[in-house]
């Protein structure tokens, strides 16, 4: 079967892309945002030697630092005002998103509509101050603690460092609500796709140069290449895969006319949860590493040494605690961002159901039944993506960035903006047939 995406493609014209000046000035305007963000990931924090932190950053590149400073465009690295990146405001989404199913207040609000939709934003905009602010005093002591980094430790350093980290976060939500609203694709994830992009070339240049000194093999940089465009492939084709319910709806009568019945797909997208599982998944297991590896550092050991040998990268226990949590936050997800309930009451408001499937609860099950059969298949299908590309990680000590996590955003992204283009270019292509059958009518 065709693909939306794909019919779209076929019906629109490319050449009227030039005549299209709105969708134009989207993309330029989003161009230009993205582009002051990837300079503010080179302005240094205040009070701090680069160089010194950078050295000390290369000389131990694990742990959750490594993952952020891939999110983050290679700004942790070069601890720049943009290192905390836009992560706190993505966490701080997810949480009110996971207390909106909690707590009926928020519920209630979700259900406004737009009023309710402003106060949910504002109540995620303080939490991002707050889990900014808190992260940012981290790296403040993290800093502190390490020797010829931080010019003048004490008071003042801490706070100006937190006030510029928050506010790099800050500015960033904010650039992020523009590219959306004034731009072309979603601001947030449109950022943290430009900061891996960004270090691609990089790390390509700094894996063939470990090939060059002999460290890789040739053999095993062209499978990882190759490995890479398979994965890019079955993304795009797993994120495309979807369930397709069949809704009916019967013959209506509005006053003397009759209206024949009308069928229609409910669409289930096999992995409903997106690249959240990856993320979280990635983010607990490295968090307990990192800080064993600080605290070894400060002179500590015994509990904090077996975590850190027995949860590194390519062990088994981290192996099967990462697709363990992969699996548990694709349903957790899922269950938070699709309410079968809810869907089964709409159909049933507007006359739809599903052949042979009685209306209401019995609607509901069968949803929730067939939902949970193709969630299984979709925490599958990111513990293997990301699981196979860990392996090779920690195998080869290849980068982070031809991991599955960065690879999944990348496409994710990518077709979520292709499809947000065409779609403007499809209304550009209505709004011209409109004009010229005015056009038509008036001669006449």
């Amino acid at each position: 079967m065709v693909s939306a995406a794909e019919q779209l493609a076929a019906n629109i014209n490319w050449s009227a892309f030039g005549k299209a000046e709105e969708l134009k000035k989207r993309i330029y305007f989003t161009l230009g945002a993205l582009i002051i963000y990837r300079l503010g990931t080179y302005i240094p924090l205040p009070g701090i030697d680069p160089s010194v932190f950078e050295k000390s950053f290369t000389g131990n590149r694990q742990g959750v630092l490594e993952l952020f400073n891939m999110f983050a465009g290679g700004a942790v690295q070069r601890m720049a005002i943009f290192a905390l990146n836009i992560m706190p405001y993505i966490s701080a989404s997810i949480i009110i998103q996971m207390l909106t199913s909690v707590f009926p207040t928020l519920e209630a609000l979700k259900k406004e509509g737009e009023s309710g939709r402003k106060v949910i934003n504002q109540y995620t905009r303080y939490l991002t101050v707050v889990l900014a602010a808190f992260q940012a005093y981290g790296i403040s002591v993290g800093l502190e603690g390490q020797a010829g980094v931080v010019l003048e430790p004490g008071l003042f350093f801490r706070i100006s460092t937190v006030l510029t980290l928050m506010g790099g976060t800050m500015f960033l939500m904010w650039l992020g609500e523009q590219i959306t609203s004034r731009g072309i694709g979603n601001g947030s994830s449109l950022i943290i796709f430009a900061g891996i992009v960004a270090a691609f070339p990089s790390a390509i240049v700094n894996t063939l140069e470990l090939g060059r000194q002999g460290a890789i093999s040739t053999g095993l940089i062209i499978g990882v290449m190759a490995m890479s465009i398979a994965v890019v492939a079955f993304i795009v084709f797993m994120e495309r895969a979807q369930r397709r319910l069949l809704i009916t709806y019967p013959k209506r009568q509005q006053g003397n006319k009759i209206y024949e019945g009308q069928t229609s797909f409910l669409p289930l997208k096999l992995n409903t949860s997106g690249v959240i599982p990856p993320i979280f998944a990635s983010s607990l297991l490295l968090l307990p590493v990192t800080i064993a590896n600080f605290s070894q550092s400060q002179g500590g050991s015994g509990f904090l040494a077996t975590i850190t040998t027995y949860l590194g990268h390519g062990r088994p226990l981290y192996m099967l605690a990462y697709v363990g949590l992969i699996v548990f936050f694709a349903f957790f997800y899922t269950a938070i961002v699709f309410n079968p309930t809810e869907t089964a009451d709409n159909l049933k408001k507007h006359g739809g159901f599903i052949p042979g499937i009685r209306p209401g609860e019995r609607t509901a099950q069968y949803i929730d039944t067939i939902l949970t059969r193709i969630t299984v298949v979709g925490a599958a299908y990111l513990a293997l993506i990301c699981l196979l590309p860990e392996m090779l990680i920690s195998y080869a000590a290849l980068p982070f960035y031809f991991g599955g996590t960065s690879l999944l955003i990348v496409v994710s992204v990518t077709m979520d903006t292709v499809a947000q283009i065409m779609g403007h270019l499809q209304a550009h292509q209505y709004e011209g047939l409109v004009k010229k059958a005015k056009l038509r009518g008036k001669r006449r």
